[in-house]
């Protein structure tokens, strides 16, 4: 009984310390995935086409900067002012 529970706690010691190793690497790359500067390279497929697909490459910076003005493009009214109702 008691070489049963000194297994299992051996084990869960060395699984804590495996998961622990883990963790080390994918915080490295969250930090890196955090820089404004960072390439980020996406595909898109061109209109009329099912095949053909254009890469664009921008900065992490780059890409929120056109998202954020995509969104205030799309709140704003006919008139170019953001309104509930349009003009």
């Amino acid at each position: 009984m008691h070489s049963i529970a000194a297994l299992a706690l051996t084990l869960a010691t060395v699984a804590g310390s495996a998961a622990a190793e883990q963790a080390k690497p994918r915080d490295a790359a969250e930090k890196a995935a955090d820089r404004a500067d960072k390439m980020i390279c996406k595909r898109f497929t061109k209109t009329g086409s099912l095949v053909d697909s254009v890469r664009v490459c921008k900065t992490k910076g780059e890409w929120q900067r056109d998202r954020d003005n995509l969104r205030n493009s799309a709140s704003s009214g006919a008139c170019g002012q953001p309104t509930l109702n349009g003009c």
